[in-house]
């Protein structure tokens, strides 16, 4: 396995990439002098790939919603009845994973024995053991948490706002699925979904921290169990997703003080990667910024008139066949505020945007994302993020160069579009 080195001058910082001949991406990225490493195994598999033609067989698989997340818990168990979270604890070392819509993901944290929590982390992850008592137990778990996420007023303000915005793209179902979903979960399938998700050619590792390519990459190959791929890629099934919004309004009760919202537009511009789909974030995040951004005038406007509480949350969310733009907080008046944000939304369209603020923004990004490499955790999660839709970690500063004051207008006319807006509301009971 030989590693191909990285370097940006603007960072300073050093990365080595390496595809072993099962297909495993290997990362590595040293960090001279830093008492902490961190590590990262994690596979292109979220909630959203519950649909998909098998590499193996070429016929259509069906998942049960939340296969994902509960393949998640099940992979600590292990044949011999170890406990994986003791094996870390006895190296000094934090472990954890999460399951998100697009990737699962195995990690941990340490300030010593490296290699050997590496290797805890690389046995267990590649070793699946499940029985149908086993099974059976993790449903009533995972029913239990369920349970604890249908009380969430964040959570159910999300899945609101998601199930009213798609259709038919399952980013509109939760993570977790729910307990009559997991209910259809056997030994079966998840032995099916393992072989077909956690090939190795459909995973990513990296680690970072005071560590040696030279050292850590040998030892990585001695601890991979396959040692060729499969073949075959996994050809995903998410729907033909209609232009319109579902729902363009959703509300539910529950015990808050004070009516949270989620007000947001839907991409329609998706079905790409890499370079291209870094720079619509880039670009998306720059124009939440420069609108909704406590300097901007949507939010002024909003605060000094007091229809919001404190701050107003912008996201963006940028993957290949799904994608929106949202605003949440809380407010007395959810439908003003969103009228408000429309009306400031067609003002910019109109007038356009101020040369002068955009490279204010451009400058502060810039500064945070150089300051974001002095954050082990925060790098790991990023480049896991990003790598399985084929963005370089240090593509950052290059598309950011490719920004100009006119393809932000573009993005701001073509991307919020009021006619394909969903509010989402939690009111109290």
């Amino acid at each position: 396995m030989e590693f191909i080195k990285h370097y940006d001058s603007t960072l300073r910082e050093t990365l080595y990439t390496a595809i072993h001949p099962s297909g495993l991406h290997v990362a590595i990225m040293p960090k001279k002098g830093y008492s902490k490493s961190y590590a990262v195994f994690g596979t292109h598999f979220g909630s959203v790939d519950n649909e998909f033609i098998s590499p193996m067989s070429h016929e259509v698989v069906h998942l049960p919603d939340g296969i994902a997340h509960f393949l998640e818990h099940k992979l600590f168990e292990q044949p011999d009845g170890t406990n994986v979270f003791e094996s870390y604890a006895r190296h000094g070392a934090n472990a954890n994973a999460y399951t998100s819509f697009n990737v699962t993901a195995y990690l941990f944290e340490s300030t010593q024995d490296v290699q050997e929590n590496l290797g805890i982390l690389l046995d267990f992850v590649q070793k699946p053991y499940f029985t149908d008592e086993n099974v059976a137990k993790e449903q009533g778990i995972i029913g239990q948490e369920i349970g604890m996420y249908d009380d969430d007023p964040g959570w159910q303000l999300m899945m609101g706002f998601l199930g009213a915005m798609f259709h038919r793209h399952p980013v509109r179902v939760d993570i977790a699925g729910s307990v009559e979903s997991i209910s259809h979960i056997t030994k079966e399938t998840l032995y099916d979904c393992y072989q077909t998700f956690y090939d190795l050619s459909n995973m990513c590792l990296f680690i970072i921290g005071d560590v040696e390519p030279e050292r850590l990459g040998p030892y990585i190959e001695e601890k991979i169990l396959q040692k060729a791929q499969k073949g075959g890629e996994i050809q995903r099934i998410y729907g033909e997703e209609p232009l319109s919004v579902c729902e363009k309004m959703v509300s539910c009760t529950m015990d808050v003080s004070v009516p949270m919202y989620m007000l947001g537009f839907k991409d329609l511009d998706c079905g790409y990667d890499g370079k291209n789909l870094l720079k619509k974030d880039m670009e998306l995040s720059i124009i939440c910024e420069l609108l909704f951004g406590k300097t901007g005038p949507i939010y002024t406007k909003l605060y000094d008139e007091g229809f919001i509480f404190g701050g107003m949350d912008a996201e963006t969310a940028c993957e290949k066949d799904y994608g929106y733009v949202a605003l949440s907080g809380e407010s007395r008046d959810p439908e003003t505020v969103r009228d408000i944000v429309f009306e400031g939304v067609k003002k910019a369209q109109k007038d356009g945007l101020c040369a002068e603020d955009v490279e204010r923004v451009r400058r502060a990004m810039m500064g945070q994302y150089i300051k974001q490499f002095n954050s082990l955790s925060a790098v790991a999660h990023q480049y896991m993020s990003q790598v399985f839709n084929h963005v370089g970690l240090f593509d950052f500063t290059e598309v950011m160069n490719q920004i100009t004051v006119e393809s932000l207008e573009q993005r701001l006319r073509s991307y919020f579009d009021t006619e394909r807006a969903v509010l989402s509301v939690v009111r109290p009971r």
